[in-house]
């Protein structure tokens, strides 16, 4: 989504909800995939006790330092101590490797710590390709090496593979995404699927890999997920709920990318989710998608 969709108000609390600022107060905060630290920052403003912006690209931890400096606020690749919460925005649809991802964001995760996730658009969304949506659907329609071939013509990175652009893409399903928390250490306990507004009276559990415009949804470690259906559809207020976790070499926390802008609506609430079968992906940090 279009920073510009953010300009007159918090992105955080547009995505996690005014109480989000609550939830923080107080905690150990990892922002994953910080980029250049504008949400860290504004964390550090509004009470969270310690932040720390985590992100593999030397570049952007640079203009983060020099932007934001504040006392419970600092950049880099490590974590010197474990996380209340973690926040992982705008970055789950281009790492490399997902599934490291969520071993790394576990390994950092205090034992009753929670993992807050927002990301979209998925790879079915009418602008899932990102750049190479010109039109709607186009990365469906056309072949990949297609469209990197009309890329070429005004970018020069040699970029052949979806997964070789700038930032990468990784060709993420909500449904990939189900899986690969499942067979991690992590348990969504909450998953909420945020329609595109104008299709909101399309959307349903047949429609939402293609209508969804927003994945948001709430970690935890599996040992302390309660039994009971997964929570689904609209946002519900949450209470205030080793040492020195590394990045591994595998990780590629992205900088949040900028896509075409699409409206979404609040949520509604969709029956229990079925977990279809779906072609296997293989990991990705060798681009087999």
């Amino acid at each position: 989504m279009d920073g510009g969709a953010y300009r007159d108000r918090s992105k955080l609390e547009a995505l996690f909800g005014p109480n989000f600022w609550q939830v923080i107060q107080n905690r150990v905060v990892v922002d994953f995939g910080c980029g250049m630290g504008a949400e860290s920052a504004e964390m550090a403003r509004r009470g969270a006790a310690r932040v720390y912006g985590l992100d593999i690209q030397e570049r952007l931890l640079a203009i983060a330092r020099q932007s934001w400096q504040l006392p419970n606020l600092s950049f880099g690749g490590i974590v010197p101590e474990a996380a209340d919460i973690i926040i992982c925005v705008d970055s789950f649809e281009h790492f490399a490797n997902p599934e490291q991802i969520l071993s790394d964001i576990s390994s950092m995760l205090k034992p009753e710590g929670e993992v807050w996730v927002s990301f979209g658009p998925t790879w079915y969304h009418p602008l899932g390709g990102h750049l190479f949506s010109v039109f709607p659907w186009a990365h469906l329609l056309f072949s990949e090496s297609s469209l990197c071939a009309w890329r070429k013509n005004f970018r020069s990175d040699g970029a052949n593979r979806f997964c070789e652009v700038d930032g990468g893409l990784n060709q993420m399903t909500i449904q990939r995404f189900i899986r690969i928390v499942q067979s991690s250490s992590l348990t969504l306990e909450k998953l909420e699927l945020v329609p595109i507004r104008r299709l909101k009276w399309m959307h349903n559990r047949l429609t939402r890999e293609f209508l969804t415009a927003t994945v948001r949804c709430r970690l935890i470690h599996r040992r302390t997920h309660a039994a009971g259906p997964l929570p689904v559809g609209n946002r519900e207020n949450v209470p205030n709920s080793h040492s020195g976790p590394h990045l591994s070499s595998t990780t590629n926390t992205s900088p949040r990318q900028s896509v075409p802008t699409v409206q979404a609506a609040a949520p509604e609430v969709l029956p229990k989710l079925p977990i279809q079968s779906e072609p296997n992906m293989k990991n990705l940090p060798s681009c087999d998608t």
